[in-house]
């Protein structure tokens, strides 16, 4: 019988302590006792890229912000739809993140982290929205299980009023906010049209099966488009 390998940890600043566990040929990312993330259910991670850039038809060479790797589900879906003139950047506040990725699960990087239009940048992406206005066509937010902060406290900030209101002006005026969770939350659909975005909810499954139907626990994205005035 396969039983789980620790093979990292790595304290998340302000946060709690993340455990890298590998079983077999599968990889488990786990907080306390919560599996924030395995390579076995990662079809949600890669709609949050696929129908985000689907929604940038006719961009030609969007900027995109993806927080954070996590697996790089999500890069490696986007690097699979974007077009050669793409720009992403990567935020990533957990260093051991990376090395994970750079090191036991670099078959499952698959060499994403080195795509000429990838930037990897530490911190917190918080401080990437802020940084300038009208930027980013798409902003992927992956951060936590949704818009509670599990593995932060001060993740909450980022779907707070103000971390909403920055998103916005991050945006181009076309641009897409793009953010996962783990469930639905009326309250803070609500939260995002007060703050002028028009919001498309949809279900999303956490895998797929050989022939594209969906299987396990079902997970909610909300792709946020601006509304002037």
């Amino acid at each position: 019988m396969l039983t789980r390998e620790l093979l990292g940890t790595a304290q998340v600043p302000g946060g709690e302590e993340l455990r890298l566990y590998s079983h077999g040929r599968d990889f488990m990312i786990v907080l306390d006792r919560n599996e924030l993330m395995s390579t076995r259910q990662k079809g949600s991670e890669e709609a949050l890229a696929v129908m985000s850039l689907e929604r940038l038809q006719g961009v030609k060479s969007p900027s995109m912000l993806i927080g954070g790797y996590g697996m790089g589900f999500t890069l490696r879906a986007a690097l699979a739809k974007a077009p050669p003139a793409a720009k992403i950047t990567v935020a990533e506040l957990v260093p051991e993140i990376i090395a994970w990725a750079r090191g036991p699960m670099a078959e499952v990087a698959d060499g994403c982290l080195d795509d000429p239009r990838v930037t990897v940048r530490m911190g917190d992406v918080a401080d990437a929205i802020a940084e300038r206005p009208g930027r980013y066509d798409a902003i992927l937010l992956d951060v936590d299980n949704g818009p509670d902060g599990l593995v932060r406290e001060e993740n909450d900030r980022i779907y707070s009023n103000a971390g909403l209101a920055a998103a916005y002006r991050a945006l181009t005026p076309d641009g897409v906010l793009a953010i996962w969770s783990a469930a639905p939350d009326p309250r803070f659909t609500r939260q995002l049209q007060k703050a002028r975005f028009d919001v498309d909810e949809v279900t999303v499954h956490a895998r797929y099966d050989a022939n594209g139907k969906g299987k396990g626990a079902k997970h909610t994205i909300w792709f946020c488009s601006r509304r002037e005035g």
